[in-house]
């Protein structure tokens, strides 16, 4: 069986979309693969906050296209960046095991972001982690970079102090030794999903289909079941103030999920636990408490933002 995999050209989304070829390829050694790198429209948008862009699938949009008129047979998504409604006659076919879901931060000096002095620049676009520093860190200044993982450290010392980044990624290029530390749970929640990888393709791609299957880790498939259901409900994207970590003891789920006031002065978080049987619907109940919170309100200011950049 020969599979042509959609990614985008990103070291990282190739990094991914190899570690799936091999994977699938120690399942089955008479498989090959083949790359096909996509351009999406948020990797051509370099200059604007993701934010300010508006919309979602500004990652995978072109890849769906890939998929539907057979350029690709699968594609290879971050699942952080993957909308929670795919295209009629696609589905997510596995997700594997996931890797770290931190966020990670590397300054000149390694001191971390406490120790930053006041009004020292902190590189980030994304809205999650912009109104968590901002809660955290009220001291930091949060100035907006974009690019690839290298790109965004490149400009540590030269247009920022410090950089963050998903564990996931830096780990997975061999980075950690660039970088500070973690970023603990309790000062930056990761966006959902975040360290997932999911491996979407057409419903009548049967034989294949079958094959991919056999890449489910059930563990990090249930965690991205409620995570993704808790988004869902909120009606977001990778470009809004979201977040959301669930983690596995036993047949038992604990979610924690959070909105977040873009400039940090009010963040809405809790917690759910239940059987991992119910993921989907602990992550809609969890959405639906934040909602009633003040979550609801502080999102429908994000939103309305989107419609006048859209």
């Amino acid at each position: 069986m020969h599979i042509r995999i959609a990614t985008r050209r990103s070291p990282l989304a190739l990094w991914q979309a190899e570690h799936v070829a091999a994977l699938l390829q120690k399942l089955d050694n008479s498989v090959t693969t083949e790359l096909v790198k996509i351009v999406t429209k948020g990797d051509k948008i370099l200059d604007v906050p993701l934010a300010k862009i508006g919309g979602k699938g500004l990652f995978t949009k072109e890849i769906d296209a890939a998929l539907a008129d057979g350029r690709a047979n699968i594609a290879v998504h971050s699942m952080k960046d993957v909308p929670t409604e795919l295209p009629a006659g696609m589905s997510l076919v596995a997700i594997p095991e996931r890797e770290d879901p931190h966020d990670m931060v590397a300054t000149l000096n390694g001191v971390g972001l406490a120790a930053l002095p006041v009004g020292a620049k902190v590189g980030s676009s994304s809205l999650r982690r912009i109104c968590q520093i901002k809660q955290h860190f009220p001291h930091l200044c949060c100035v907006s970079i974009r690019g690839s993982v290298q790109t965004r450290l490149e400009k540590l010392g030269s247009e920022v102090d410090a950089v963050i980044l998903a564990a996931a990624g830096i780990k997975r290029l061999g980075l950690a030794d660039r970088m500070d530390g973690i970023i603990p749970m309790n000062q930056m929640l990761p966006a959902v999903a975040q360290g997932t990888l999911g491996i979407q393709s057409c419903d009548d791609q049967t034989e294949l289909n079958a094959l991919v299957a056999r890449l489910n880790h059930p563990d990090s498939v249930d965690r991205t079941r409620a995570e993704r259901a808790f988004l869902a409900r909120l009606e977001g994207g990778c470009q809004v103030p979201i977040a959301a970590f669930a983690v596995l003891d036993g047949e038992q789920l604990t979610l924690q999920g959070l909105v977040g006031e873009e400039d940090g002065s009010r963040l809405i978080t809790d917690t759910i636990q239940g059987n991992r049987s119910q993921a989907e619907h602990l992550g809609t109940a969890l959405a639906d408490t934040i909602l009633e919170a003040g979550g609801r309100e502080i999102l429908a200011r994000v939103y309305a933002k989107e419609r006048t950049n859209a």
